[in-house]
């Protein structure tokens, strides 16, 4: 079980995190792989919540993505986030390390208030069966657990017609919410029409996307009753991108830019 020195506070934060994903305005979170990264996100005006990226952490210390970060390590990361600020903290745990729902409980007992995990494709039964794996976990742990539920419908099957993969996510993610999943991410290039579809069949507020080229604006996704955008790895990408042109400008001749902030 959770420290009891602890449980009120997480508890709080699930149930903000909770609320924030069940408001009509729209989540976003700009996601973060270490503490500086956290500190920096967590001090821009209008950030309500923190999403880790799993990629992003998992490069950091020098692994690929997919879960060949050790547990512990990952765990690691998350838990100096969670430590380096009084904003709620979803994590990304790609697909579970094995055992979702253990997993979950451990991230929990860190102060983990939401998870993201993958369905991997698993057989339909199989994953909703681990949906309420972790669901059941984490009522016993006393958090309103926010379990961004994952399905991997367009990730893994891109060589597939576009309207199966819809068909899928929309199958999958009714099970996941039926299994007690608060929301569903469904992460690919979605236009409008798709979003809607997939708002229509999972209600307001249930899914879940990431802000990538080609998704519509943001104020669109809020207006079609999405719940939460987040960036992945993306984040991290821009911040490497400034560095890299730095470097570059730097071997031009240049130096730091004028608009560079102190941060840390």
């Amino acid at each position: 079980m959770t420290d009891p020195s602890t449980a009120t506070s997480t508890a709080t934060k699930a149930t903000e995190l909770l609320r924030l994903h069940r408001d009509p305005t729209l989540l976003t979170v700009v996601n973060v792989w270490d503490v500086i990264s956290a500190r920096v996100v967590a001090q821009v005006e209008g950030t309500t919540a923190l999403a880790t990226a799993s990629h992003s952490i998992a490069a950091s210390y020098g692994y690929d993505d997919g879960e060949n970060i050790p547990l512990d390590l990952m765990l690691e990361a998350v838990q100096r986030i969670v430590a380096a600020t009084d904003l709620p903290v979803t994590a990304d745990l790609e697909g579970g390390y094995g055992d979702a729902a253990e997993t979950v409980r451990r991230a929990i007992g860190l102060g983990v208030v939401g998870a993201n995990i993958e369905d991997q494709l698993k057989p339909l039964p199989e994953a909703a069966r681990q949906v309420e794996a972790i669901m059941k976990a984490a009522e016993q742990e006393g958090v309103d657990f926010v379990l961004n539920a994952r399905t991997d419908a367009f990730h893994l099957r891109r060589d597939r017609d576009k309207a199966d993969n819809l068909a899928e996510a929309v199958q999958r993610g009714k099970a996941y919410l039926d299994a007690g999943a608060p929301v569903v991410f469904v992460p690919a290039i979605l236009d409008e029409t798709d979003v809607r579809t997939l708002v229509d069949a999972l209600g307001p507020q249930r899914l879940t996307l990431i802000g990538i080229p080609g998704v519509p604006p943001l104020a669109t996704l809020e207006a079609l009753g999405v719940a939460r955008v987040s960036y992945g790895p993306m984040s991290q990408n821009v911040a490497l991108t400034a560095l890299q042109e730095l470097v570059e400008d730097v071997h031009r001749g240049g130096g730091v830019p004028s608009t560079m902030r102190i941060l840390n």
